[in-house]
């Protein structure tokens, strides 16, 4: 190992931990702003029945404390000073323990849980509305609060902790801290809180009224902090160093600061099992608009006490589509070879094959869950080349679908578009991902670290590291940019088909206001 020889310039980092839903990641971000060696370790999720999904607490615990720790050992040996900790995690899984013995009382609900789901939609109609207008997302199809509120019903042991004081609640970010700081700091933040369905956007707070209605007690509430309010300091039993734990976000979040959502505008798209498109708002909350489905608002990150807003959309089927094709089906080889034979595919006037990737539903541009996937437009014609053509169209057609979503609940364009995740390193997808926006993507080129970095930005910039969090994004290396390369009539003619596709597989133009459907927003008046 390389050792810091004597008159030379000690190297300082902040130590990232990346707590995801299927596995944890820890590495030092150094002040260059790049990460350091990255340590991973697999974590399970189980299925105990078709709507449950679950996690082991303790788990989630020794992963996070076995790559920690072998990222501070590596950071000592190469003689890196850690300066402070920072964490990333998944959002909205949530558990319940022991303060005393510090061990679960139960397996954590995972955020793709759905067991309350028929009960929570139920309470659509009555609060929607207003949940939209003060939390910027409707009732949806989880609630940690609900499932809680049953648990301590539903186990004596669980009930008689909450008489005692005994019992706390928080979703991952809160089990982490708490056990970081030795049990010092029961809190959370607004980028996790937001997920669990029970902050509201423009008062830093919870919705006491909406918890409280779902039958959770207010007491169990962890302390609402900034993402960047610090954390006290980690204990040294845990990982060995004793220093600030300065930061906490949900992973999506950070990974919007890492790939320079900062201002207004400017935007993310993470294609993976799935793709999140989100947007950097400014400093007021866009609301969602009824005629658009699945963009939800949220904070983007609440720094130096400050909230800058986000909004976010989703789609479950990418790199999961891929999978099913490629491992499921045995169509391709792989997905780089599906890549390959698309490029192969000419251009047909006419009829082409659509492949509508609904594998898991439909969020945008409407709430469609029940949709399943379709292929269509085949003839005697049809090559395997224009299979692979049509799955990258309709995989790119439907993270349009989201990135219009966005941009149109924000009123006004994208002012710059970074991607990243594992599927964008497939070429022909982001040219017709290009194509089809009309925006350049730029490919950044270490977007695997982006969660990892983005909170170390945030904890470097509270500690001093760096002046800002524009000085330290900027610094990264810039990646490939693909430009649009057709002409907005052929893109509007792209799109106006995808849409006829989507009609006709849905079954009803009215489940569909798209662009060229949607009411213009009203007009504001200058006072």
């Amino acid at each position: 190992m390389t050792q810091t020889s004597p008159g030379a310039a000690r190297r300082r980092g902040v130590l990232s931990i990346d707590e995801g839903t299927t596995g944890t990641r820890a590495g030092v971000v150094l002040d260059s702003g790049a990460a350091h060696e990255v340590f991973y370790r697999s974590i399970k999720v189980s299925h105990p029945d078709d709507l449950s999904v679950e996690q082991d607490p303790m788990e989630i615990w020794t992963a996070t404390v076995e790559v920690a720790r072998r990222a501070v050992g590596r950071a000592h040996e190469e003689g890196i000073e850690i300066t402070a900790v920072a964490l990333a995690t998944q959002r909205a899984t949530a558990m319940l323990w022991d303060r005393v013995t510090g061990r679960p009382l139960l397996p954590a609900v995972v955020w793709q849980d759905r067991r309350h789901a028929a009960e929570l939609i139920a309470y659509g109609p009555k609060w929607d509305a207003a949940l939209l207008a003060r939390q910027g997302r409707p009732v949806g199809a989880r609630a940690p609060f609900l499932w809680a509120a049953r648990q301590i019903a539903a186990h004596p042991e669980v009930a008689a902790a909450h008489r005692e004081g005994r019992l706390l609640f928080g979703t991952v970010d809160t089990w982490l801290l708490w056990r970081l700081t030795g049990g010092a700091v029961h809190a959370t933040t607004p980028t996790n809180a937001a997920s669990t369905g029970g902050y509201l956007l423009e008062r830093h707070a919870w919705d006491e009224e909406w918890i409280a209605h779902l039958g959770f007690p207010l007491d169990l509430l962890p302390e609402l902090r900034s993402d960047d309010a610090g954390f006290g300091t980690t204990d040294p039993a845990v990982l060995g160093i004793a220093v600030p734990l300065a930061a906490s976000m949900g992973d999506q979040h950070a990974a919007l600061v890492a790939l320079g959502g900062l201002a207004a505008g400017q935007g993310m798209c993470v294609y993976g099992t799935g793709a999140f498109v989100d947007a950097a708002t400014g400093t007021t909350p866009a609301l969602p608009r009824p005629d658009i489905s699945g963009v939800l608002a949220q904070p983007g990150r609440r720094q130096g006490g400050v909230s800058h807003f986000s909004l976010e959309a989703y789609t479950s089927t990418v790199g999961s589509a891929l999978r099913w094709l490629c491992d499921d089906l045995g169509l391709f080889a792989s997905p780089k070879e599906l890549g390959e034979e698309a490029g192969r595919a000419p251009a047909r006037p006419g009829r082409t094959p659509r492949f509508v990737p609904a594998l898991a539903g439909v969020r945008t541009p409407v709430w469609h869950p029940e949709a399943t996937a379709a292929l269509t437009g085949l003839t005697l014609a049809t090559t395997r080349a224009d299979l692979a053509r049509a799955v990258l169209d309709g995989i790119a057609h439907s993270v349009c679908d989201l990135i219009d979503g966005v941009a149109d609940t924000m009123g006004t364009p994208f002012t710059r578009l970074r991607v990243g995740g594992g599927v964008s390193g497939s070429d022909p997808l982001l040219q017709i991902q290009a194509d089809l926006t009309g925006l350049p993507l730029e490919r950044v080129a270490d977007s695997a670290t982006a969660s990892l970095r983005g909170t170390a930005y945030l904890a470097g910039v509270a500690q001093g590291l760096w002046s800002s969090l524009e000085e330290v994004v900027e610094a990264q290396p810039h990646g490939r940019v693909f430009e649009p390369a057709i002409a907005a009539a052929e893109r509007t003619t792209q799109r106006s088909a995808w849409r006829d596709v989507l009609i006709a597989h849905l079954g009803d133009p009215a489940l569909l206001p798209l662009k060229d459907q949607r009411p213009e927003p009203p007009t504001r008046t200058r006072s």
